[in-house]
């Protein structure tokens, strides 16, 4: 399996996902066009992929979703309330794919769990993606992805537990985000169960889902105005040296390019 965080922020997510057989896109947060341009710098062409995946329907999930899907033909995968409340800016899709969250789907080789994650959206869901290829659970190469939630659940440990690589959200520094220039009805809500995962917070989940066959962990969604990539890198630093797994490789996905490309 390989992976790239194409983009991660505020003003746009998405992240290609691809195995030997099956390649698809997690989010089209950005324009189509931007989005064609990062899988051409990752060295992907936009007309080999098999499909889009949707995990809520806030803009900057879905800007160019319906766009790209219509342009090269591509099934897009969602739950029923996210398609629902997303369709004005989805726009007419000829190929919807409703999927249940929680129940595993797969495409071609591609085995994908959605579950349920604490954010204010209609159905928002976190992602787990592990390629079939007739290894033992505990050697298959599995991604995990976790960004936009306010709080951590039994649930999300659970599932995040095992992976070889994590993209987590470490969106804000609580001091940054305290003494910055937010109206204080937006610092609420993203402090908020329902908001977004401060760095202390996300160190404190990935403390309790790091073990020795985690290999990568990729910093998401992190605040250009609240956080700095280095207080965030120090926080998940932190929490894998108190586990005892300090040789996991941390990389921090940004906004403005395409993350490299990881192979597992």
């Amino acid at each position: 399996m390989r992976f790239s965080v194409l983009a991660s922020g505020s003003s746009g997510n998405a992240c290609y996902v691809e195995t030997e057989n099956t390649r698809i896109l997690i989010d089209a947060g950005l324009s189509s066009r931007e989005i064609e341009r990062r899988l051409d710098r990752v060295g992907v062409a936009p007309s080999s992929l098999d499909a889009i995946i949707i995990t809520h329907e806030h803009t900057d999930h879905i800007r160019g979703a319906g766009p790209f899907a219509r342009r090269f033909d591509l099934p897009l995968y969602t739950n029923r309330k996210t398609l629902e409340r997303g369709i004005n800016t989805f726009g007419n899709l000829s190929r919807p794919v409703i999927i249940q969250t929680g129940q595993p789907l797969t495409i071609k080789d591609l085995n994908i769990e959605t579950f349920t994650k604490c954010h204010d959206a209609a159905d928002p869901v976190g992602i787990i993606l592990s390629c079939y290829d007739g290894s033992p659970d505990l050697n298959r190469a599995k991604i995990g992805l976790a960004t936009d939630l306010g709080r951590s659940t039994r649930l999300v440990e659970d599932r995040l537990k095992g992976c070889q690589a994590l993209i987590m959200e470490f969106n804000h520094d609580q001091e940054m985000l305290d003494e910055g220039p937010y109206p204080m009805d937006l610092k609420r809500r993203i402090k908020g169960p329902d908001g977004h995962l401060s760095n202390q917070q996300a160190g404190d989940l990935l403390g309790a889902v790091s073990h020795r066959n985690l290999k990568f962990v990729v910093l998401a969604h992190l605040s250009e105005t609240n956080n700095h990539p280095k207080k965030a890198y120090q926080e998940a630093a932190n929490a894998l040296i108190k586990c005892g797994f300090d040789g996991v490789n941390i990389l921090i996905s940004r906004q403005d390019e395409p993350g490299q490309m990881i192979e597992l």
